[in-house]
């Protein structure tokens, strides 16, 4: 007999909240097509596709609102993927363009980059920032995100395509940090081409 009234119990209580559910999900529907929610008008937004090239070169379509996004493989008619060749087209030196433990570029630098990428002409970019060894693994690693984020401004402000801003730290060093010499040489920004 009990089991028997909590069958009962538990499909009133399951017919109620669908109901609630229902009720919730309508007046929801109803805000966003009146545009209003409690006298406030609600501004939406405008989600535009774009390619996203990744770092061995290739095209992906992208599409991302930020709640649920997603990517596909871009293919030509035949369905091959859609591939860029890659170099390192630019090596630059942080310490002309950044003072030390800083990520802000000068004038001189600043005009310089966006010469470059203005004549470049490739597809698109990919900017790496690294540090030499001076500071803690953590520090260097968003010093150089910051110092590459700080070029692909520069890339934006004149309308070059970047696909990917990444910082290293010291992980990647070209030489050793044992001499100033080689510190100079790891304390760099390098610009990958996608052509």
């Amino acid at each position: 007999m009990h089991s028997g009234i909590f069958r009962v119990v538990r499909g009133v209580l399951g017919s109620l909240s669908m109901a609630l559910v229902a009720l919730a999900l309508l007046s929801g529907g109803a805000t966003a097509q009146n545009g209003t929610k409690d006298g406030n008008t609600i501004a939406g937004e405008k989600y535009i596709p774009t390619t996203w090239v990744d770092p061995d070169g290739c095209e992906h379509w992208v599409m991302d609102d930020g709640a649920e996004g997603y990517m596909d493989n871009k293919l030509t008619r035949d369905g091959k993927p859609i591939c860029h060749t890659i170099n390192t087209c630019a090596v630059m030196n942080t310490d002309q363009l950044f003072a030390t433990d800083r990520a802000s570029i000068n004038a001189k630098g600043r005009k310089r980059l966006a010469d470059f990428f203005r004549k470049a002409g490739a597809f698109s970019y990919g900017i790496n920032g690294h540090t030499d060894s001076r500071a803690s693994d953590e520090y260097n690693m968003r010093l150089s995100q910051r110092r590459a984020q700080a070029v692909a401004r520069i890339a934006l402000s004149v309308g070059a395509n970047v696909a990917s801003v990444r910082g290293y730290g010291e992980r990647e060093p070209r030489a050793s940090n044992a001499t100033a010499a080689g510190m100079q040489q790891n304390r760099r920004v390098e610009i990958m081409c996608y052509r």
